[in-house]
């Protein structure tokens, strides 16, 4: 693991050390960004083009995290945690649709986050080679790449593992907690309410398909075609 590169990236040197330490001694080669400015140098730099993830703060000098994920995401898929002090659904709606994988609210546990970090790496760089189709939807794990009746749409990493667990559980009543364990990968104590913000972008995405994702009150979602 010594060799998957992880930037952090937040104005107060308190945060970033608290992150670098944490992921430090699970193997991780940790780089550091104070700002918005120099997250885009570190990144775009020639030395870093191996970074497997981004961690970054929010509200920061010279560019805020918003500005550094569409700057990212011109380029570059990688996935990106964002860090922030807000809670706001319009917030997490706003991260989502600029291509955040995941947001998390500070304060937050190391362990959580070092925890999802591992979970996002290994769902990324999983080697499974398998063409799921149903319905007119065509996913391919390995590629990680989505077609709708012949046509691509683009998910974030955490869209795509959304769907690919209700597409391999068809049929199934699945609980929020269900999906927060294996999605998520993590023993999740917080708000549930992420896995409905995910679900109704992954349905704006899949038009007409979105459909295909039943909301079951009161218990969760179920796939059906």
């Amino acid at each position: 693991m010594d060799l998957v590169k992880v930037l952090v990236v937040d104005d107060e040197s308190r945060m970033r050390k608290l992150v670098h330490d944490f992921l430090a001694k699970q193997g991780y080669t940790v780089l550091e960004a104070e700002d918005g400015e120099k997250a885009i140098d570190v990144f775009f730099d020639e030395m870093n083009k191996d970074i497997s993830l981004v961690i970054l703060d929010v509200m920061m000098p010279k560019l805020d995290g918003w500005q550094v994920v569409k700057e990212i995401r011109q380029y570059s898929k990688v996935p990106i945690i964002m860090l922030t002090a807000k809670s706001e659904e319009r917030d997490e709606l706003m991260g989502f649709d600029l291509g955040v994988d995941e947001y998390i609210s500070k304060p937050f546990s190391p362990k959580i986050l070092v925890a999802r970090v591992e979970a996002i790496l290994r769902r990324a760089n999983s080697t499974l080679d398998e063409t799921i189709e149903v319905g007119g939807i065509i996913l391919d794990h390995q590629a990680h790449s989505v077609k709708i009746d012949g046509a691509a749409i683009d998910l974030s990493v955490k869209e795509f593992e959304l769907l690919e667990y209700f597409v391999t559980n068809k049929g199934i009543a699945l609980s929020r907690e269900k999906i927060l364990n294996n999605v998520w990968n993590y023993d999740y104590y917080g708000d549930a309410r992420t896995i409905d913000t995910h679900v109704k972008k992954l349905r704006s995405k899949m038009g007409e398909k979105g459909d295909y994702i039943k909301t079951i009150w009161g218990m969760g979602y179920k796939f059906e075609v």
